[in-house]
């Protein structure tokens, strides 16, 4: 079975993940949705919360939830690859922009463990402006964001600000 990890700090999952998830299953069986717990930020949501929001958005989409795992992890990303038995990181690309970091990403985790590639899919036209970061400013100063996140996640984000 062809496994790939998807990484990433999903707070919140936004159509633009739900975009390289979907684009990423036409080309893996199954995809582990993988929530970073990292000690340094200041997430908005939980990770259980992050992790359940997956979740819904993938049962929104109509996927086939033995395609889909949702887990979280810390420390090296290869680390957590191997123990799933992984061997492919799936990342998105938005833009130029992006592409530098995760060039630099990708190489270090081919240093650290030369049998996990990294593979790149690019966001959607529809998408590729969204952040996580971008929604939750916009949404903590009012504006409407529904349009750029499942539905499951727009409710949530507007209980969380009190929008």
């Amino acid at each position: 079975m062809s496994i790939a990890v998807y990484p990433g700090s999903f707070d919140p999952i936004t159509n633009g993940h739900t975009s390289i998830l979907r684009s990423g299953l036409v080309a893996f069986e199954k995809i582990i949705m993988a929530v970073l717990v990292n000690p340094r930020k200041n997430p908005l949501f939980t990770v259980e919360e992050r992790m359940a929001m997956i979740r819904e958005a993938s049962e929104e989409m109509g996927i086939d939830p033995s395609r889909v795992e949702v887990d979280s992890f810390d420390g090296l990303l290869v680390d957590y690859c191997r123990h799933k038995g992984a061997n492919v990181i799936l990342r998105g690309l938005r833009a130029v922009a992006d592409f530098e970091y995760e060039l630099q990403m990708a190489n270090m985790n081919r240093h650290l463990n030369p049998n996990v590639e990294t593979t790149f899919i690019m966001a959607d036209d529809a998408h590729f402006y969204v952040s996580s970061n971008l929604i939750k400013e916009a949404a903590k100063l009012g504006g409407d964001v529904d349009a750029l996140v499942p539905k499951s996640v727009a409710a949530r984000l507007r209980a969380k600000v009190g929008a």
